[in-house]
């Protein structure tokens, strides 16, 4: 048997889609999150990866770009699919090194945080929510509460988006100017104004980028 291997602290990811089986074409699901995980910017440890069925797993040096995958994955997704995140900061024990095989903490964490987002959509107060974080005894007094609180609002903002405005966020997120994004749609730049201050789609950038920066 491979020799144990103990790592460093880290930030473990498990990701599902969610619904998945009610899809009428999963071959074309697959392929969507499969693009998406694809087009993931390399700060990864063990960038995420679709390990069987619907499920997906990665692992971070931050949690910033931890959570910072996540966001990239829900918004490639979305409107058309969803998925739901569960985090944990914690080690990781490598079982098997040749086959990839680990556990620990970071990952118990994760499934906790996961297992608690699904319980939390089939409640109408918090069906919106798709993003949890457990951490560890590291983290400073009440960090773990500030960033699932920051995580609750976005995922509620975000999921109460019409398609049109989901586009302008992600136009948004890729520097667009609102300029740019109305001549993309057809609309006038005071349209894009309006909606970018409606559906807070300002805030949403900046809670991301505050999210992104977390050590």
């Amino acid at each position: 048997m491979a020799e144990k291997k103990q790592n460093a602290s880290l930030y473990a990811v498990i990701g599902d889609l969610v619904g998945s089986r009610r899809s009428t074409d999963r071959r074309d699901l697959h392929r969507r999150l499969s693009d998406a995980l694809a087009g993931l910017a390399g700060n990864a440890l063990q960038p995420l990866a679709v390990t069987a069925g619907d499920e997906f797993q990665g692992t971070f040096a931050t949690l910033g770009q931890a959570l910072g995958a996540c966001w990239s994955v829900q918004l490639a997704l979305l409107p058309q699919a969803q998925a739901r995140f569960g985090l944990g900061h914690g080690t990781v024990t490598v079982l098997d090194a040749e086959r990839g095989t680990q556990d620990g903490p970071a990952w118990w964490r994760a499934r906790d945080a996961i297992e608690w987002v699904a319980l939390a959509q089939d409640q109408a107060a918090t069906r919106q929510l798709r993003t949890a974080y457990r951490a560890d005894d590291t983290d400073p007094p009440g960090h773990q509460d500030a960033v699932n609180a920051a995580l609750h609002c976005r995922d509620h903002m975000v999921h109460s988006l019409d398609e049109r405005s989901m586009r302008i966020l992600r136009g948004m997120v890729d520097g667009l100017s609102q300029a740019e994004l109305a001549r993309r749609e057809g609309i006038s730049p005071s349209a894009v104004s309006q909606r970018v201050r409606r559906d807070g789609l300002g805030v949403l950038v900046s809670v991301e980028g505050l999210l992104g920066a977390q050590p």
